[in-house]
């Protein structure tokens, strides 16, 4: 077990009944295939000095018929064009982008996987038994802006770092853990997906995986290794890392579970009462940030 976590018996169980309830889930081989190529070289920083070991896409399609047409996608999809990447540089909120975290919020609390999510953590008395004012929680949780360094402008939140990605001093890759960004990046030609990046007792990743260690550069910058769940929808990310959030007191979180077959330690950073960053790590895989 990596840094010696024994295994959460309890989340292990309350993330596998998410998966199985998970019905906006896009499976693959029938809505998704994926074309995994080489497995990534040495971890570097610098675009230029990175060996690529995948001349595809990872995505090799999408039935994005299936992914517009599921309402917590789109609502999700639509808040992806909301941010200025670069960190240091002050983000701006309309009363536009405001109605679409809302949206997106009802849209996913609506969701069986939400609400199994909402159940628990009434049980633990760690969420609010109101919906309207669960929303809020998880608002100031995922949207609310903070300054990534002290001083700074408010120039990030949450949501920002885990599903969008954010640059610094256009020389790091920091967050960009979803599937779906990554893939409508690529598709722009704005990412380019340098290989696999393999876990210990697996040689080489499969195209059914549905949690991928990958190597890729967005912006002129390489994410050595990032890690990624693929195929989910936002609503079960976004239950699975407001739990560890909110059942977790400590800055950076470690949590290790089993769903499905995949060994994953769920890490979570907290910035004061926000999310800072949160990433699945399949285990036996290096660190990563």
């Amino acid at each position: 077990m990596a840094h010696g976590k024994a295994l959460n018996h309890e989340l292990s169980k309350l993330f596998n009944e998410m998966w199985d309830m998970d019905v906006n889930r896009l499976m693959p081989g029938k809505d998704y295939t994926i074309d995994l190529q080489g497995k990534a070289g040495a971890a570097q920083q610098d675009d230029s000095a990175v060996q690529d070991s995948a001349a595809r896409r990872l995505f090799h399609s999408v039935n994005e018929e299936r992914l517009k047409s599921i309402k917590t996608f789109a609502a999700f999809i639509s808040l992806l064009d909301n941010y200025e990447t670069s960190t240091g540089v002050a983000e701006v909120v309309t009363q536009e982008e405001i109605a679409e975290n809302n949206c997106f919020l009802d849209a996913i609390l609506e969701t069986e996987v939400m609400k199994l999510a909402h159940e628990y953590l009434l049980k633990k008395k760690l969420a609010k038994a109101n919906l309207t004012d669960f929303k809020y929680q998880l608002y100031d949780i995922w949207f609310q802006l903070y300054a990534r360094k002290e001083g700074d402008r408010p120039d990030s939140c949450g949501f920002e770092h885990v599903f969008v990605g954010e640059t610094r001093r256009g020389k790091q890759i920091l967050g960009l853990h979803n599937w779906v960004q990554f893939y409508l990046q690529e598709k722009r030609n704005q990412i380019d997906y340098k290989g696999y990046v393999t876990r210990k007792n697996k040689t080489r990743p499969d195209k059914d995986d549905q949690v991928l260690s990958i190597q890729f550069s967005w912006k002129g910058s390489v994410k050595p290794i990032g890690s990624t769940f693929i195929g989910v929808s936002p609503e079960f990310e976004f239950a699975l890392y407001t739990i560890i959030f909110l059942l977790a007191e400590e800055r950076v979180t470690r949590e290790t579970v089993k769903i499905e077959e995949y060994e994953l330690q769920i890490v979570v950073c907290r910035h004061g009462h926000h999310i800072g960053t949160a990433y699945p790590v399949l285990l036996s895989t290096s660190s990563e940030d």
